[in-house]
C-alpha cells in the first residue's frame, strides 16, 4: 500500500516566487523524507551544479486526492544543508524564535483576481468594461459576482485540508476575492497562507480560470489586491499603550521604507492615497482609516488592546517576509519600551 504525496516549494523567480509541486509516492505509514529537484528549472541554481534539496517543514490532508494523501510544504536547501538564497522562511525562523515569549499573532486577508484569458473575470469578453465599483463587495447575484464556485470549492478544501482559513468574501472589482488565514503565529500563518494559495492555483486551474496576486491587476479606477497584515503581541492584546507603541514603531526613522520595499513587487501602483490605500511613501496610522498606512479598529481604542492592521503589504507579498519585519520592528520597539 501507498499514498501520494505532493511536494510543495517556493522557487527563486524574480520579482515575485512562483509555487512549484512535484509527486512523491510513499510506502503507508512513511514520513515524507528529504528530496531533491533540478534548481536549474526553477531560477535556483546553476545547470552546471543543480541540485537542490527539499526539506518538509509542514504536512497536512490533500483535499484534492483525498484519502491518506498529503500536501508537503518545503525548505529549499543547498546540498550541504543550508537554506537557499531563496529561503525566506530561513530568515523568519530565527527572528520568530528570538521574540516568541511577546506571542505574536497574524491574520492576513489574501486578496486575489480571476482571470479569464487576458481579462478578470466578469469583464466583457469582447471589451470594454463592467459598470463601477459598488455592488461587488461582499455583493450577491450573477450581475455582480463572478467565481463562486471555485470560491466555494477552494474555501471546504482549505477546511479540509486544516488550515487556519477563516473567512471568504468578494472584493471590490468584479472577478476580485479576498481569504483570510489567522489567527496563527508567524510562521504557521506563513505556511498556511503558502498552502493556502497553492490550493486557490489548482482549484482554479481546473475551471480553466487563472488566480493572480497582481497588486494592480486593472488599471485605471479600479481597487488594487492587497495582504492587508493583522499584528498583534501579548501585550498589544492587554492593553493601549503598546498599541501606540507598535503604530509609532513602524513609523521611525528608514522603517516605512524597509517595509514597503518588501512588502510586494508593484507597490506604487496600489498605495496611490486613493482607493482605501496611503501613499506608499508617507507613513501615517488612525484610528479607524483605511486611507491610513496602519489602522487601529475602532473597538480596539474603545477596549483600550486589541492589534493593528497593515494595511501596505500587497496581495503578492512573501507572508514569511512581512511576518518577519512586523514581529522584528514591533516586538524590538515593545522590548525597549518595556511592554512585553
Amino acid at each position: 500500500m501507498s499514498y501520494k504525496a505532493e511536494y510543495i516549494w517556493i522557487d527563486g523567480t524574480e520579482p515575485t516566487a512562483l509555487l512549484r509541486s512535484k509527486t512523491k509516492i510513499l510506502a503507508d505509514g512513511a514520513e515524507p523524507p528529504v528530496w531533491g529537484f533540478d534548481g536549474s528549472s526553477t531560477n535556483q541554481a546553476e545547470g552546471h551544479a543543480s541540485d537542490r534539496v527539499l526539506r518538509p517543514v509542514f504536512t497536512c490532508p490533500d483535499p484534492i486526492r483525498g484519502g491518506a494523501n498529503l500536501l508537503v510544504l518545503c525548505e529549499v536547501e543547498e546540498i550541504n544543508g543550508d537554506p537557499h538564497s531563496s529561503n525566506t522562511r530561513a530568515m523568519l525562523r530565527p527572528i520568530a524564535e528570538q521574540y516568541a515569549a511577546q506571542e505574536s499573532w497574524f491574520g492576513i486577508e489574501q486578496e486575489y483576481t480571476f482571470f479569464k484569458g487576458s481579462r478578470p473575470l466578469g469583464f466583457p469578453e469582447g471589451g470594454g468594461f463592467p459598470g463601477p465599483q459598488g455592488p461587488y463587495y461582499c455583493g450577491i447575484g450573477a450581475d455582480a459576482i463572478f467565481g463562486r464556485e471555485i470560491v466555494e470549492l477552494h474555501l471546504d478544501r482549505c477546511l479540509a485540508a486544516g488550515l487556519e482559513l477563516s473567512g471568504i468574501n468578494a472584493e471590490v472589482m468584479p472577478g476580485q476575492w479576498e481569504f483570510q488565514i489567522g489567527p496563527a503565529g508567524p510562521l504557521e500563518v506563513a505556511d498556511h497562507m503558502w498552502v493556502a494559495r497553492w490550493l486557490l492555483y489548482r482549484t482554479a486551474e481546473e475551471f480553466g480560470v487563472e488566480a493572480t496576486l497582481d497588486a494592480k491587476p486593472a488599471r485605471g479606477d479600479w481597487n488594487g489586491a492587497g495582504a492587508h497584515t493583522n499584528f498583534s503581541t501579548r501585550a498589544m492584546r492587554e492593553g493601549y499603550d503598546a498599541i501606540i507603541t507598535a503604530c509609532e514603531a513602524l513609523g521611525e526613522g528608514d522603517k516605512p521604507m524597509e517595509h514597503i520595499t518588501q512588502y510586494g513587487v508593484g507597490i506604487e501602483s496600489r498605495l496611490t492615497g486613493a482607493h482605501e490605500t496611503a501613499p506608499w511613501n508617507k507613513y501615517s496610522y488612525g484610528v479607524s482609516d483605511r486611507g491610513a498606512s496602519v489602522r487601529i479598529p475602532w473597538q480596539v481604542e474603545v477596549e483600550k488592546k486589541g492589534y493593528i492592521e497593515d494595511r501596505r503589504p500587497n496581495a503578492n507579498v512573501d507572508p514569511y517576509v512581512v511576518t518577519r519585519l512586523l514581529v522584528n520592528t514591533c516586538c524590538a520597539a515593545l522590548e525597549k519600551a518595556g511592554q512585553v
